[in-house]
């Protein structure tokens, strides 16, 4: 699972599907679901998800990028997809955090 879990970090900006992962380490679709929630504890969809608002969250620390821009490098479809998803995990709007952190940088 560590090279899938690489495979999917390295190519978060694109619309990744169950079956590229598991060609790309040489398993069924079915396998790859199974291992990855006995891996990591949840399913392959949640942890991609995950991965990709983790990687939108340092953006937002390290950018000037809009919600927009940082939703398509992280390969989030839609912005207000994207703006749900990030206020669900991290209990603020994309626009507010990003304000918040760059005030506490100046």
């Amino acid at each position: 699972m560590e090279t899938a879990i690489a495979f999917m970090k390295a190519n978060l900006h694109r619309k990744l599907t169950p079956a590229e992962i598991a060609e790309h380490v040489h398993l069924s679709v079915a396998r790859v679901r199974q291992l990855f929630v006995i891996e990591t504890g949840t399913s392959l969809s949640r942890y991609l998800r995950h991965l990709r608002l983790k990687q939108a969250k340092e953006l937002f620390e390290t950018t000037f990028l809009n919600a927009k821009e940082v939703a398509a490098r992280v390969g989030i479809a839609g912005k207000s997809h994207f703006v749900r998803e990030f206020k669900k995990a991290y209990r603020t709007t994309p626009a507010r955090y990003a304000a918040r952190h760059r005030k506490a940088t100046r």
